[in-house]
């Protein structure tokens, strides 16, 4: 059993790695800004009111934990500290707590798919790149601070995210482009996740995946 603690909850895919931690027979903490919007409750799940933006809210929810996983999000397109400074927050706070594991959540488009196909590459870079243009530079700023760490981190770029049934088949790579990267089911990035919290093999690693 793994002590965990999720931050970005309330979203499709946060949601659906609670779910899975839970059914997995983890010990789960979310940290939410509205617990009373947090709908699941489980004997396992201890809910946190508390933001990323204020790390003295989550503290004492940090400690004795074995794994963080980072599923924030932001739906708005305007310019965004929540991955670059929540994410900073989060590590500092592990620090402070002796906790070394944590698992963020990217985008595949946050650059042109070198392995993509013509279409790709070109709905990447004119379109994606330039609707999500804040949330994607905020991004990158994460994906260059986790490695000047001394985490255990692992940093998952997924594809187009579908809210529909799991698929149970998906393609994975560990610091390496993947084929055509085109899209993945939440519950099965939330299977991902819960199954490979401890995988040394994605430590200090950029993960692609897709189906």
């Amino acid at each position: 059993m793994h002590k965990i603690i999720v931050f970005g909850a309330t979203g499709g895919t946060g949601k659906l790695v609670v779910e899975q931690a839970l059914e997995a027979g983890h010990h789960v903490t979310v940290v939410v800004r509205n617990p009373g919007a947090f709908t699941i409750q489980h004997q396992q799940l201890e809910v946190i009111k508390g933001d990323v933006f204020h790390a003295h809210t989550f503290e004492n929810a940090m400690k004795d934990k074995d794994t963080v996983v980072s599923c924030l999000g932001i739906q708005k397109r305007e310019p965004t500290t929540v991955y670059s400074e929540g994410v900073s927050n989060i590590v500092n706070t592990m620090q402070k707590s002796g906790v070394k594991r944590i698992i963020c959540l990217s985008a595949a488009a946050v650059v042109v798919p070198p392995k993509g196909t013509f279409m790709t590459k070109f709905i990447a870079k004119n379109i994606l790149q330039r609707i999500f243009k804040y949330s994607f530079a905020d991004m990158l700023l994460m994906e260059k601070m986790l490695p000047n760490t001394n985490l255990n981190w692992t940093i998952i770029r997924p594809p187009r995210l579908l809210s529909t049934k799991p698929k149970g088949k998906y393609r994975v790579t560990i610091n390496e482009p993947i084929d055509n990267p085109n899209q993945i089911t939440r519950s099965d990035l939330a299977e991902y996740i819960v199954t490979h919290l401890d995988d040394k093999k994605t430590f200090k690693g950029l993960v692609e995946v897709s189906e």
